[in-house]
């Protein structure tokens, strides 16, 4: 599949070099490099070199490409600890309209990805019936 790409695109712009980046690892389907506003050293970016907002937009070949290179980031950057971090749309804190991963090393309590997981309770019974509406839609 031809790479799609967006001409005001942040991240289609570093792809094509309009814009320098640390550049890291690149394969014909992906690019990536070391995020400039890191939440810990070595903080890096996968992106996919077709253009999509959002994850379920994205052709599969391109997301078989971007897990390798995650895996060979996470390799790189020797911490133990680790996120793999994708958002998708403002309310999931997307804030580049690419779909892009970020690999954060997470050397300490307070360095790195710091999230809070605000779980919520369901009864069996909602979680059954969630269960069959969510199977007749795969």
């Amino acid at each position: 599949m031809a790479a799609k790409n967006l001409a005001s695109c942040l991240f289609c712009k570093i792809i094509k070099g309009d814009i320098p980046s640390f550049k890291l690892v690149e394969t014909e389907l992906s690019f990536s490099f070391l995020d400039i506003g890191p939440l810990s050293k070595g903080h890096a970016l996968v992106i996919p070199k077709y253009h999509a907002q959002k994850l379920h937009e994205l052709p599969d070949e391109y997301l078989a490409d971007v897990m390798p290179i995650a895996k060979k980031i996470a390799l790189a950057q020797g911490a133990e600890n680790y996120n793999v971090l994708q958002n998708n749309g403002r309310l999931a804190h997307q804030e580049v309209d690419h779909v892009h991963f970020h690999i954060i090393p997470k050397p300490s309590k307070d360095e790195g990805l710091i999230v809070g997981w605000p779980a919520k309770t369901m009864s069996k019974e909602e979680l059954q019936a969630l269960h069959e509406e969510m199977k007749g839609k795969l």
